[in-house]
């Protein structure tokens, strides 16, 4: 007797919501943390001339031996550590939860924390153990520490600094819940333009750390790469789950030659560190506006009234993230990227009139 997905899927995958991404034409959309500027028209012709001669006829070369190496002239990784490549840092999170899934592994994160952790373990079908932060957004770190001796995770997430919160986890915990960990510890570094602190040179201090991070938030988040670094044994492990093509011509191309013209893209990241500090400034004269420290290139704020200030600024054509009702520590907050100077201030006017 034929049934439908109901009576076949499996029954963790029945009960989850799908990750949300709102429509977003027509707006002021500061709810993905992306880069808010193009770029120079000079090397968006260049990038245009090097698309138009790409010979999309043919398949990636899997190696990626140019822009792998552009990445690490770029990004100063080690020369002792190997490198993989990612349809976005996402599809690396994937990777390493299927090569650990081992019957019974555990996956551990503090939380709240990126939301695709747990959805990968749910995936990969490992248990899920995540350990809730300090009310300042900070890791508990005995509680931690307590729950890897008890747990023994398989994989550990750490982001670095952590998102939706923004906050950079102090260097010696993040060191030291490293150290604990028995399997493979990963610190998700996609904010680290913004934060300027990396544990890509401790890379050779711990045999079980990978640092991943994406290009996305550099202003490329349409082209969909991630990268991890780490040592040549575990990177292997991870290259076996990885999908022979996955990072396509095109990608592969323009990430190259873009991340050849690093200046422009730290000059961009230089104008969104500088936005930001501005704009939790404002951000905190708002009435009832509590905003926390970032070292990312978003700001969280818990305002008196979350769903209706969500509400209202989308009514008025400015679209943030809310977070409310998702974790017990994210009551009422709201997760807001910083845009260009005109994004935010049609923002904050957005938010000064949905809270009054």
């Amino acid at each position: 007797m034929k049934g439908g997905p109901e009576h076949w899927v499996r029954e963790e995958i029945l009960a989850l919501k799908p990750y949300a991404v709102a429509p977003a034409e027509g707006m002021v959309k500061l709810d993905a943390m992306e880069n808010p500027y193009r770029l120079p028209e000079p090397l968006r012709r260049e990038v245009g001339q090097l698309v138009a001669d790409a010979a999309i006829n043919r398949y990636p070369d899997p190696a990626a031996p140019a822009l792998k190496a552009r990445l690490r002239a770029t990004m100063g990784i080690p020369d002792a550590a190997e490198l993989i490549i990612g349809n976005g840092s996402d599809e690396l999170i994937t990777l390493a939860a299927q090569a650990l899934a081992r019957p019974g592994a555990v996956m551990l994160a503090p939380e709240p924390t990126f939301a695709m952790y747990r959805m990968n373990a749910v995936f990969s079908r490992m248990r899920y153990v995540g350990v809730p932060l300090r009310p300042d957004f900070m890791p508990d770190l005995d509680a931690t520490l307590a729950a890897i001796e008890r747990h023994q995770p398989a994989l550990v997430f750490v982001a670095y600094p952590n998102n939706p919160t923004g906050n950079l986890f102090p260097e010696e915990a993040v060191a030291r819940i490293v150290a604990a960990t028995p399997g493979l510890a990963i610190v998700d570094e996609a904010y680290q333009p913004f934060a300027q602190k990396s544990f890509m040179p401790r890379l050779g201090e711990f045999p079980n750390l990978v640092v991943m991070r994406t290009v996305s938030k550099l202003g490329l988040a349409g082209v969909r790469l991630g990268y991890a670094a780490g040592r040549p044994e575990w990177i292997r492990e991870l290259d076996k789950v990885r999908p022979p093509y996955n990072v396509g011509v095109l990608a592969q191309a323009v990430a190259e030659r873009v991340l050849a013209h690093a200046d422009v893209l730290e000059a961009q990241a230089r104008a969104i560190r500088d936005e930001r500090g501005r704009l939790q400034d404002a951000l905190a004269s708002l009435p009832g506006a509590t905003v926390f420290p970032s070292a990312a290139n978003f700001l969280l704020v818990r305002v008196p009234d979350a769903p209706r200030a969500f509400a209202g600024m989308k009514a008025r054509r400015v679209l943030v993230r809310s977070f409310h009702g998702s974790h017990p520590l994210l009551e009422h907050c709201l997760r807001i990227t910083v845009g260009t100077p005109e994004e935010n201030a049609a923002m904050l006017a957005a938010l000064r009139e949905s809270l009054a």
